[in-house]
């Protein structure tokens, strides 16, 4: 071990190796953004990037190829169509059901509104699912490393699960034992420019 020139002779703390580790991940992931970023470009933008691709000896064809092996994600649920919508709903609804619910949501009351047929309600179906991707994505340490989980929970659960449990969110009109889809909307204000005359 000592001849070889990887290896410090050095005592290296534990700490250190995680550190690298996160960086690794983060790296990674910012050269998949980029790539992302590349693909979208316009033509003029991506004939100059493919040619620092040849310049740099790198294959275009060779990247193409790649990225049809890479695994596709899921468009907004509200995007989809049926079948699709209805398979994407039913993943959902066993993540909410499973995790979500169990996990994190307290008893419902005034101040924490939630609706047992929440799927009913087309916000939270959007809002959720949304939540649910952020969740399939910072739960992965290889992409997101190990501070994915406390982004989740600061960036995305505790908003959503504000925005859906309001007393203004998507289950304002439910109560215990009701539900209600179609919320009564406001009539129209009366407006002092409109009064009758005299």
């Amino acid at each position: 071990m000592a001849d070889d020139p990887d290896v410090p002779d050095f005592e290296v703390p534990v700490g250190l190796f995680q550190d690298l580790e996160d960086l690794k991940v983060t790296v990674a992931s910012l050269k998949a953004q980029f790539k992302a970023l590349r693909e979208g470009a316009d033509g003029g933008a991506g004939e100059a990037f493919a040619d620092d691709d040849a310049d740099a000896g790198e294959e275009p064809e060779e990247d193409a190829a790649q990225d049809d092996d890479e695994a596709q994600y899921p468009p907004f649920i509200l995007l989809l169509d049926s079948p699709e919508y209805d398979d994407e709903l039913r993943a959902l609804i066993e993540w909410v059901e499973g995790v979500l619910v169990p996990g994190y949501l307290a008893e419902p009351s005034s101040d924490a509104r939630w609706c047992h047929l929440w799927f009913d309600h087309s916000v939270a179906v959007a809002r959720l699912h949304a939540l649910w991707l952020a969740w399939q994505e910072l739960t992965d340490p290889v992409s997101c490393g190990y501070t994915g989980p406390s982004t989740w929970h600061r960036d995305h659960l505790d908003p959503c699960l504000a925005q859906l449990r309001s007393s203004t969110g998507p289950f304002a009109g439910c109560t215990k034992g009701e539900h209600q889809i179609g919320h009564r909307m406001p009539g129209i204000v009366p407006s002092a420019w409109s009064q009758p005359e005299d």
